[in-house]
């Protein structure tokens, strides 16, 4: 694997699963359509701000419709049904198990929507991914059950088709731009969705206190900056399979950094997960060095002189 393909695919997966931190710090201080209202505008006035400095240009009509679109699906549809879900009580590993369906569900796609063929090692490698994240949320399924609504239980999965859905048509549109284009426009759209929810729900207003603040800040460098910059940077580079399979490694990381922020030290199931989970992820996405046969002309140039040489017709 390439340097830079390497470090897109550890960005994307630490970057990532920051945001799930990001979401127990914001939520500790105020409800969540109020953090993701104020995470957006934050990140559309910082982007949009600094392309319109750095980067401005002109941007086709075309351009700027898909990039709403993608943006509406990736970020609002998204996030927006994960946060939602576990608000409403299902429980955050249940979501996790749910949304990390995507990759699966990728492969499936690729190769109509996209013809991106997906190897029976890969297939593989996406089954055994999906093994490992739910050793890695088992004791969050087997708390019991949850007064969440069974409706509610539909969100994660309208989530993940929200994502998949976006990152197929970034990869068929017609006019593409580069992240540092696209994610200011995403990070638009999704600022003046969540903030008519948060006016509809009487959310808006922040609270004083500077933890909120603190989340807002995290969320906005690590999680769409980061998160999102280094997913769509992966799409490009990795494909849909490649970069839905990296999701796998998003909750045994998550695990990582909830032990080093909150202290809470995951169990030996939930590590044998993050094990299964690499395996999962290092067959589905590490490709095989191609053995090619040796060129018989350049076999025949390395042999001896006097193995080529024409045999001398014998005197009469």
């Amino acid at each position: 694997m390439p340097v830079s393909a390497a470090v897109t695919s550890i960005g994307l997966v630490v970057m990532w699963s920051s945001g799930f931190i990001g979401a127990e710090l914001g939520t500790r201080e105020a409800p969540a359509d109020t953090l993701l209202m104020w995470r957006f505008l934050a990140a559309a006035a910082i982007l949009g701000g600094a392309w319109a400095l750095f980067r401005r240009r002109r941007l086709r009509p075309r351009a700027l419709a898909e990039q709403a679109a993608i943006g509406a699906l990736s970020q609002g549809g998204y996030l927006g049904g994960i946060v939602w879900a576990v608000g409403l009580g299902v429980p955050s590993g249940t979501a996790a198990l749910i949304a990390a369906l995507q990759p699966l569900a990728a492969g499936a796609l690729a190769g109509r929507l996209l013809g991106e063929t997906v190897s029976p090692r890969q297939w593989a490698g996406l089954a055994i991914g999906l093994g490992g994240v739910a050793l890695v949320v088992q004791g969050d399924l087997s708390a019991g059950p949850t007064t969440a609504p069974a409706w509610a239980y539909g969100l994660p999965f309208a989530a993940m088709a929200a994502l998949l859905a976006a990152s197929f048509l970034e990869r068929r549109a017609r006019a593409p731009l580069a992240p540092v284009d696209a994610i200011p426009l995403h990070c638009l759209v999704s600022a003046v969705l969540f903030t008519g929810v948060a006016l509809a729900g009487g959310h808006a207003a922040p609270p004083a206190g500077g933890g909120f603040w603190a989340a807002v800040a995290w969320t906005v460098l690590l999680s769409t900056v980061g998160g999102y910059g280094f997913y769509w940077l992966s799409l490009r580079r990795n494909g849909v399979t490649g970069t839905s399979a990296l999701i796998y490694l998003t909750p045994p990381t998550t695990l990582v950094w909830a032990y080093a922020m909150f202290g809470d030290a995951p169990g030996w199931t939930a590590l044998a997960g993050m094990a299964v989970c690499v395996i999962g992820v290092t067959a589905a996405t590490v490709r095989r060095p191609v053995r090619r046969r040796p060129d018989r002309s350049a076999r025949l140039a390395e042999e001896p002189a006097r193995d080529r040489a024409v045999p001398r017709v014998p005197a009469e």
